[in-house]
């Protein structure tokens, strides 16, 4: 019997932190981008949330999916001096869950096709989650929404509107694209500095079965709950610095995230010559 791809705790945290790591310097970039408008279209890079899906079709699933919802947290919201309690949990979750089941998606990394479709599948599962959390929230009238007044229901088709509007533009150019060129390209080059060997059909994890869409649904019903708190006041843990979104804290969170990157190349560069000094004995 093969195998299934495995790696032990010190690989997945190097996968988690590498995850952290590029994920939140790149959604620090994404502040530094603007956004224009073309007569009712906004268009605007939401997140290059390829890195992780990236890392996600080639190592461990889980570790580079929690590794880029942390990302986010820790460098888009806390080191810019801001932080929403349970408010966060519903981002948290929802791009755990997008970035996992793409991951789960890729059983053969060198299918272009599959790992197409398994990009723009956890980048529409996340966004089209965030949708719906907006969606309820208004219908709950726990949050105010003026897209039309006296017109609660143009709430679906603004948040659809936009949903569809992200998926087109961020999903296909920033995530589906990169991913097709770099999953492949890395393939069987990245892996050995880990130590692993490459991802396989024989060796990958299941595809997508009845336990993941489980857990996936009560991990997104967490986080309606959460965010339904957090906006009827209750976020328990809810604070913004006076220094919050500044230039300051912005260079601060990108030398922070590429300290962390340069040092954590510095120990797969020496794990992977440790590795290749034993294999030549």
């Amino acid at each position: 019997m093969t195998k299934k791809q495995t790696m032990n705790q010190s690989q997945k945290l190097m996968v988690f932190v590498l995850t952290m790591s590029l994920y939140g310097l790149a959604t620090l970039f994404t502040e530094l981008i603007p956004k224009f408008q073309v007569g009712i279209v906004e268009f605007s890079v939401e997140y290059f949330l390829f890195i992780p899906l990236v890392l996600a079709m080639l190592f461990d699933p889980m570790s580079a999916a929690l590794g880029a919802a942390t990302g986010e947290l820790v460098f888009s919201e806390i080191m810019l001096g801001q932080f929403g309690g349970l408010g966060e949990l519903e981002k948290f979750i929802t791009v755990t869950i997008g970035v996992y089941l793409a991951g789960r998606m890729v059983r053969n990394p060198r299918n272009r096709k599959m790992t197409g479709i398994a990009a723009m599948t956890g980048t529409s599962v996340q966004l089209i989650l965030g949708m719906i959390v907006d969606i309820l929230k208004v219908q709950f009238a726990v949050q105010d929404f003026e897209a039309v007044p006296g017109l609660p229901q143009s709430v679906f088709v603004t948040e659809g509107f936009a949903c569809l509007n992200d998926i087109l533009f961020s999903g296909i150019l920033f995530c589906m694209l990169p991913a097709l060129f770099l999953v492949p390209k890395l393939y069987g080059k990245i892996e050995p500095l880990l130590g692993i060997s490459p991802r396989t059909e024989k060796t990958a994890l299941e595809g997508i079965n009845g336990k993941v869409i489980v857990c996936s649904v009560a991990a997104f019903a967490a986080a309606v709950g959460a965010e339904m708190l957090a906006e009827s006041g209750l976020p328990l843990i809810d604070w913004e610095a006076a220094w919050a979104e500044s230039r300051g804290a912005l260079a601060a969170g990108m030398i922070t995230a590429a300290l962390i990157i340069a040092v954590l190349f510095l120990v797969i560069k020496k794990r992977a010559g440790i590795n290749k000094s034993v294999e030549n004995v």
